[in-house]
């Protein structure tokens, strides 16, 4: 094969051997500190250290948290209200009434500067270039194009918290992107004996979803699982009008679209875990989960195409059927022991999970007219990926005097594959022919080997303080198998942060924060074979990309102003090496969306979170950011322009106590104005309402609408030296459901569960 070799990033140096550096994390491990230990959180009066210390020890002190735990003023959780710790915010989506019945979608979709578009597609402060994790570790399911599907099919009821980290410390790797993370923390029973909830709900135009889960904990053991069926989805209508603007000569060549689609999905899900007490210092716990979604759908494309003298060039209209399936499934072990001295951890955690999706798709196309002669009446496409995320990680974790020190260590592959078969047939023999221009076969393994150390130290009754650093080796290797060519890349990144919190008051505590992170291309990205959706809409990734970098700083505020919690984020966040799209001209009417490092981009603004309460039974929240953003990038010939926007998000959450039974809840949602690659997207707004009602302590019975006004689109333009487009696509976004959900165990004499 021929082999080439990808250049290699700007600031990134050839990788040191990886024994050096674990041999100095095994100096730092191995390092004890003399003389006794005191919890952290407690600070030694002058000039009486070992007295306060010595009281401190024979007082038996809890545990000191972990990292990111160190006691700091928070605000009541309810609803969306966000229990803040020094290095991310919590939010409790339990009392979200919508939760009963919702996906994982829909639970992200209420949390602050979260914006989550019908395709799945999810967004932190305008910013997609998002990792979204299940218990602080990545999943293949959420990786790439799966991801929008498998929120979807979540159930919104498996979800304890939802944990969004701005700034991510060291502990957190790069895996399928370097940008902000959110965490979606799955629930977990504690108490002794058993508590489960089953939930039945119907939705219109045949839509329903159904789940069940329950834990139980007796003795050594605690068992935990759910499985959930679901068959929904939205049918869209879109529009596309194109201009191609020749550079040389200012003609223009106008091209339209007009598609829609239409089908429900099915989806299926099954999990559990166990665990196990090895005495009163050590834990084993298991895991399995498996999924599987089908991606049926029919659809229909018409597509008008001019010269460019403005002559009809071609009119025909293209028919679809398309049958397919994702499946993902996971396992995992973990394991933690509790050492001899005041907070010391060590805890091992190996989790590997798999994604393969298969879609198969036949087109007919009828023409009203073709000036060129060239019909293909029908063809044939299939497609195969796969993606496996192997992930091994280690955490040491002990307390000195005031102070926490964290070490860890990962070791993690990610191997990735797509294959793909074009088939053209014939229309009057309806014999099928292979096209090998539009078959192709690609495989990418990325291997990362990383070390992190961190130190969280409690200055004083008011200063909190932690530090971190992370080191990354990365080598990718891909194999474009069609057109028989390989390359290879590998670079050693260090990653800092830090986070500062003073507490300025009871009340009153303010947040400094900062983190240097990349992104990496994911395979996509990085495939540089030609893929048709159709005639003239083709993409194709690029093997040269280089990861991007970014730098970003936060300054926050939490405070209660009255009987009003507030919380303040003023963030500033800087990329260069930007991996950004770029579209082109292949052809007379041939698009080609593709990936480059193309400029650079900085955005900053205030997001704010304000929530209270008005008497005994309203409650309201809002919550939103002013946003700022301004992008660099070259046009088709070279030249360096810029873009920028000015934009208001707002979301607006009002919960009302009826009565002892009823409970309405209304939120708002407003997304403003976001750069996208050579163009923008346009403001949204959508406004979802639920109901719930409780026949007994265990039995309620839940009505949600989704986007009540029926207003939720996708509307974008891109205006560049060689192409000017608009595009409008909507969804049937109104969906009705109603369902019933019945608690088994835990309900306390007042009818509520714990934690609820």
């Amino acid at each position: 094969m021929k082999q080439f070799r990808l250049p290699r990033p700007c600031g990134a140096r050839r990788a040191r051997p990886l024994w050096l550096a674990l041999l100095a994390v095994g100096a730092v491990h191995g390092a004890q500190a003399q003389g006794p230990l005191a919890p952290a959180g407690v600070t030694p009066a002058a000039g009486t250290p070992s007295a306060v210390v010595q009281a401190a020890r024979t007082a038996a002190p809890p545990k000191p948290p972990p990292e990111g735990d160190m006691p700091v003023p928070s605000v009541a959780v309810e609803g969306e209200r966000p229990t803040n710790r020094i290095d991310r915010q919590v939010y409790d989506i339990k009392a979200d009434v919508s939760t009963t019945n919702g996906s994982a979608a829909d639970a992200l979709g209420n949390v602050p500067s979260v914006a989550v578009d019908p395709d799945g597609s999810v967004s932190l402060r305008g910013n997609s270039n998002v990792q979204i994790l299940i218990d602080g570790k990545p999943s293949a399911m959420l990786q790439g194009e799966n991801r929008g599907a498998a929120l979807a099919a979540m159930a919104a009821d498996d979800i304890e918290s939802v944990e969004v980290i701005n700034n991510p410390g060291a502990q957190f790797g790069n895996e399928g992107g370097g940008g902000p993370i959110i965490n979606l923390v799955t629930r977990r029973n504690k108490r002794a004996g058993g508590l489960g909830v089953a939930n039945l709900n119907a939705g219109t135009g045949g839509r329903a979803n159904s789940a069940l889960s329950g834990s139980y904990n007796q003795g050594l053991f605690s068992f935990q699982g759910g499985i959930n069926a679901r068959h929904d989805g939205r049918d869209s209508l879109s529009t596309v009008a194109r201009e191609r603007i020749d550079p040389v000569s200012g003609a223009v060549r106008r091209s339209t679209q007009e598609s829609s689609g239409a089908g429900l999905n099915d989806a299926f899900g099954i999990n559990g875990g166990v665990g196990y007490n090895l005495g009163t210092r050590s834990k084993l716990a298991a895991n399995l989960a498996y999924s599987k979604r089908s991606n049926d759908q029919h659809g229909r494309d018409h597509y008008v195409n001019n010269s460019a003298t403005g002559e009809l060039a071609s009119d025909y209209v293209r028919s679809s059927e398309r049958s397919g399936t994702s499946e993902s499934s996971s396992w995992g072990v973990r394991g933690e022991h509790k050492g001899e001295a005041d907070g010391e951890l060590f805890k091992m955690d190996l989790r590997v999970s798999t994604s393969s999706n298969r879609n198969d798709s036949a087109y007919a196309n009828s023409y009203l007219y073709d000036s060129d002669g060239r019909q293909r009446a029908f063809s044939r496409q299939g497609s195969g990926s796969r993606n496996r995320i192997t992930d091994w990680t280690g955490d040491y974790e002990r307390s000195i005097d005031t102070a926490m020190l964290k070490l860890g260590y990962k070791l993690a592959r990610n191997a990735g594959s797509v294959d793909a078969r074009y088939v053209n047939i014939d229309a009057l023999t309806m014999d099928e022919t292979d096209n090998a221009a539009r078959s192709n076969r690609f495989e990418l393994d990325e291997t990362t080997a990383a070390l992190y150390g961190s130190w969280q130290w409690r200055v004083d009754e008011r200063w909190d303080v932690l530090g971190g650093l992370r080191a990354e080796y990365t080598q990718v290797d891909i194999r474009q198998l069609t057109a028989r060519s390989e390359a290879r890349n590998d670079y050693l990144s260090t990653i800092p942060s830090f986070f500062i919190s003073y507490k300025a008051s009871d009340k009153t505590t303010i947040r400094l924060s900062y983190a240097h992170r990349i992104q990496r291309p994911a395979a996509g990205d990085l495939n540089p074979f030609v893929v048709y959706r159709d005639e003239v809409n083709v993409s194709s990734g690029n093997p040269g990309l280089l990861p991007s970098e970014t730098d970003s700083i936060e300054l926050g505020l939490d405070t209660a102003l009255g009987p009003v919690d507030t919380n303040l984020r003023a963030f500033l966040r800087k990329e260069h090496d930007l991996i950004s799209e770029r579209r082109y001209f292949i052809g007379d009417n041939v698009l080609l969306t593709t990936r480059d490092n193309s400029g650079s981009r900085q955005s900053g603004g205030l997001e704010f979170s304000l929530s209270g309460k008005v008497g005994k039974t309203l409650s309201l929240s809002t919550s939103g950011n002013v946003g700022y953003s301004e992008q660099a990038y070259l046009n088709n010939n070279g030249a360096a322009l810029r873009r920028s926007a000015t934009s208001l998000n707002l979301r607006g959450r009002i919960n009302y106590q009826v009565s002892a039974a009823d409970q309405v809840q209304v939120v708002f949602n407003t997304q403003g104005k976001t750069l996208i690659g050579q163009g923008v997207r346009e403001p949204n707004s959508t406004v979802n309402l639920s109901y719930r009602h409780s026949l007994t302590p265990r039995l309620n019975v839940v009505l949600n609408v989704t986007d009540v006004f029926d207003s939720n689109k996708t509307q974008s333009r891109i205006d560049s030296d060689i192409l000017r487009e608009s595009s409008l696509r909507r969804y049937d976004g109104r969906l009705i459901y109603v369902g019933l959900s019945y608690r088994l165990g835990g309900v306390t004499p007042g009818g509520r569960r714990p934690g609820a």
